[in-house]
């Protein structure tokens, strides 16, 4: 996997962004990797985009990830519209019209936080396409923001209007030791993460990249944070594919009891508790995260054809 560089020729570094004009809608896409490697579909989190997407993966996989990657920008982010996919339902038919599209079988499915609804949305209504699922802090049921994420929607709408106050937020995102501590909370925690280079470069892309292009990523946070506050639970009792869920007992954005109810309660499901880890955990526990992926994905991820 090539490292995901922003405001910059992304086709230098190894990774194609392109508009899939599909009869149903037109989705953006990041391509990464071979493609004849095993596919994957990355769904990023609130004010994400496939940019995120990327972060996503390269925080799963690491450097030299021979897999092939489809980082999209989910509905109501950056290049896809929101009428593109209203709702995880709506948001699962998209992605499997984009496998078809491109001639892919399966694929895993990885998502974090605000991609969770529709991820299970997809392992739910096309079983035969999901060869494995990661959820990383993902939200599964109802989900009312905390206040802090609250307070944040409006900064950001008028960021999104201002030039000014824009930059005045890419200011505070932009420094990376100030953007960890807020979602870091033990200081053990915060200097080792800071200490790793992989862990703290990609939580500063995280952070930085909020900014960019920031009114076109709040459509799509917008109509999340509104479906999540009146979805009921997601029943997972029937999912077929074998799931992984990592997430942190400390995650003061989506509770833990997210991710342990779907380990729990999924047939083929398998829980990483990340203990006292945050919203980041992701980060935080970088190294063991990747370990248990590849365990995981070695043991039930079968051979995928396109």
């Amino acid at each position: 996997m090539t490292s995901v560089r922003f405001n910059a020729d992304t086709s230098a570094c190894g990774v194609r962004v392109k508009f899939i004009h599909m009869d149903m809608a037109t989705i953006e896409v990041a391509f990464s990797g071979p493609v004849e490697g095993a596919p994957v579909l990355a769904l990023h989190g609130g004010m994400g985009g496939w940019d995120q997407s990327l972060i996503l993966a390269q925080a799963l996989f690491g450097e030299g990830s021979v897999r092939r990657l489809l980082a999209v920008s989910r509905p109501g982010y950056l290049g896809t519209a929101l009428e593109a996919g209203r709702g995880p339902a709506a948001e699962a038919d998209l992605y499997a019209a984009l496998l078809d599209h491109l001639g892919i079988e399966r694929a895993a499915v990885i998502a974090v936080s605000a991609g969770g609804p529709a991820a299970l949305a997809f392992a739910h209504r096309y079983p035969e396409r999901v060869a494995a699922l990661v959820l990383v802090s993902c939200c599964t049921g109802t989900l009312v923001p905390p206040r802090a994420v609250s307070l944040m929607l409006p900064l950001m709408r008028l960021a999104a209007r201002s030039a000014l106050v824009n930059r005045m937020l890419k200011r505070r995102l932009g420094d990376p030791v100030e953007a960890a501590r807020r979602s870091i909370r033990d200081p053990d925690v915060l200097a080792r993460t800071l200490a790793d280079p992989d862990a703290s470069r990609l939580m500063a892309l995280l952070n930085r990249s909020v900014s960019d292009r920031m009114a076109e990523r709040l459509p799509g946070t917008i109509a999340d944070t509104r479906c999540f506050a009146a979805q009921a639970e997601i029943a997972v009792k029937s999912l077929k594919a074998p799931t992984l869920v990592i997430h942190g007992t400390a995650d003061r954005v989506v509770p833990f009891e997210h991710g342990s109810r779907v380990a729990e309660q999924a047939p083929s499901g398998e829980l990483m508790a990340v203990e006292g880890g945050e919203h980041v955990a992701l980060f935080t526990a970088l190294d063991h995260v990747r370990s248990r992926v590849a365990v995981f994905l070695a043991a039930n991820e079968k051979p995928a054809s396109g």
